[in-house]
């Protein structure tokens, strides 16, 4: 495991903490998008079910299962807990737009037609497009507080780092997996809109 791979999985928890922070504290989920949040433990949930079939390491496992809580917690604090803060009326991206396609192409594209493996590939799709209903909310309001800024620039770090670290496997490893690499490219690009979108409603 390279520096790259642990500085992504530490920018991504780092990302997950603040947002968790900003609900707890503050009580409130406004600005934030359930729906993400539930793309993103759906995310989660389907990448991970190698838990039960395969033991990679204790960091490995580890970290799996603190996302996994964390994922979880955070639905329900926007949906429970804090559901009266929560702003139903703009956070309206119709995840159906995302999900079948999503579907659709992790049973046509993956590395082997398998549960587990389309499972997988379904999580790697879906993680490109999960964040699309937050930056959909901001565009509508025009309005991202500095924490849910944070959220969002710890995200796009987490997934620069892991551009690097696949850059770094094939350099040093000639790993090179086609679907994780061009989802991760995708993901990335909505990011930068995300930046650019921070820039210009932030004036």
């Amino acid at each position: 495991m390279n520096i790259f791979r642990i500085l992504g999985d530490v920018s991504h928890l780092l990302a997950i903490i603040i947002l968790l922070l900003k609900i707890v504290k503050s009580k409130s989920c406004a600005g934030i998008s359930g729906k993400s949040q539930i793309l993103f433990a759906l995310v989660f949930t389907t990448r991970y079910l190698d838990l039960f079939t395969n033991f990679i390491s204790v960091y490995n496992t580890v970290m799996k299962v603190i996302f996994l809580i964390c994922a979880y917690v955070t639905v329900y604090m926007i949906y429970v807990k804090f559901r009266k803060t929560f702003d139903s009326e703009n956070d309206s991206f119709r995840l159906e737009f995302l999900l079948v396609p999503v579907t659709g192409l992790s049973f046509l594209e993956n590395h082997s037609f398998t549960p587990l493996e389309i499972l997988w590939t379904f999580s790697i799709y879906l993680e490109s497009v999960a964040i699309l209903p937050q930056l959909f909310m901001i565009s509508k309001t025009g309005e991202a507080e500095t924490i849910t800024t944070h959220y969002l620039f710890f995200l796009g770090l987490y997934r620069a780092l892991y551009i690097a670290n696949w850059v770094w496997r094939y350099h040093t490893e000639n790993f090179y997996d086609q679907i994780a690499v061009v989802s991760g490219v995708v993901q990335t690009i909505f990011y930068c809109d995300f930046f650019y979108l921070y820039v210009t409603k932030g004036r």
